[in-house]
């Protein structure tokens, strides 16, 4: 379905740029094949009015004019749909390129140099290196869950979807219909912020715990779409960002990294154990649960509670 509305899109863009009059709904249903297809005049007038707001949402100029008989066309002017001049100096360049090269383990990877290639065309010097001085780097953000392109297709096209979640202290997944909002890459995890309909508020999924296919429910959303510094904020906090206090745990000789990095404060106990002082906040206990036993949460007693609830839970399987 996304790709089928992206070629309606492309059509109707293609039509309204390429004439030099107005035209009207029934020569535009009459020019693109998806228009012809559809039920019933309410059905292709409904689908019109939403890919024209789609058009203009993505920031094609959409003229509507009046003729002397009264018939309303639409055309898209050239001269009012024409990028201004692109110059990017060597930092910019290379900050492109790397964004670039990110995504050349994902499915972007095509669109990020094609995308490259025209800033290029429009001006960008041949003799700039988009790598240059920051060639050492290798950015990598890497995307293996197959949930990963339907949501990024339906935070795009604002379709509410469902799928089987599996929480971490559960035995067993469960669907949840979810109006999707961003996808953000947190500590190398993928997770969808949403409005969860069942709940009737906002939450985070991690994309590794989403089970199955995700399948389009319907059209449209119920709850208002927060900016992006606000997606960013929920993501972080509910994957343990934010914190508000701190937890002490023992962590097994040369183990567990991660956490030492985030230590405040590091104790030997011998014996193969170190103590840690780390910050305490949402989504910690799911966290710790990812090193198994080299972890031992000592307090507070509800985080060491919650540990061991998640560690039953998945040695029910």
């Amino acid at each position: 379905m996304a790709i089928a509305k992206a070629e309606r899109l492309m059509n109707l863009a293609l039509c309204l740029l390429g004439t030099r009059r107005p035209l009207s709904k029934r020569e535009l249903r009459e020019s693109i094949e998806a228009y012809l297809e559809a039920g019933s005049d309410d059905s292709f007038n409904r689908m019109f009015e939403r890919d024209k707001d789609d058009l203009r949402e993505l920031g094609l100029v959409i003229e509507t004019v009046e003729n002397l008989d009264g018939e309303v066309g639409y055309l898209a002017r050239r001269d009012s749909n024409r990028l201004p001049p692109i110059t990017l100096d060597a930092e910019e360049a290379a900050a492109l390129g790397l964004a670039a090269k990110v995504w050349q383990q994902a499915r972007l990877a095509g669109a990020a140099s094609g995308a490259l290639q025209k800033l290029r065309a429009a001006g960008l010097p041949e003799d700039v290196d988009p790598y240059g001085a920051h060639g050492a780097l290798e950015p990598r953000i890497p995307v293996h869950e197959a949930a990963f392109e339907p949501l990024m297709l339906a935070c795009r096209d604002r379709r509410p979807v469902v799928f089987e979640y599996r929480k971490a202290s559960a035995a067993r997944p469960e669907p949840r219909h979810v109006e999707p909002w961003a996808l953000e890459c947190w500590r190398g995890h993928w997770y969808l912020a949403g409005f969860d309909r069942d709940r009737g508020a906002e939450r985070v999924f991690r994309l590794s715990r989403i089970t199955g296919k995700v399948r389009s429910r319907g059209t449209g959303f119920t709850a208002p779409v927060p900016d992006v510094v606000t997606v960013r904020e929920t993501v972080a906090g509910w994957a343990g960002e934010i914190a508000d206090r701190s937890a002490l745990i023992r962590l097994r000789t040369g183990a567990g990294y991660p956490l030492r990095a985030k230590a405040t404060k590091v104790r030997e106990l011998g014996d193969g154990w170190d103590e840690l002082e780390i910050p305490y906040g949402h989504g910690l206990d799911a966290w710790l649960v990812e090193f198994g036993p080299d972890v031992v949460v000592l307090e507070p007693a509800e985080l060491r509670a919650d540990v061991v609830d998640r560690l039953r839970a998945v040695a029910k399987g």
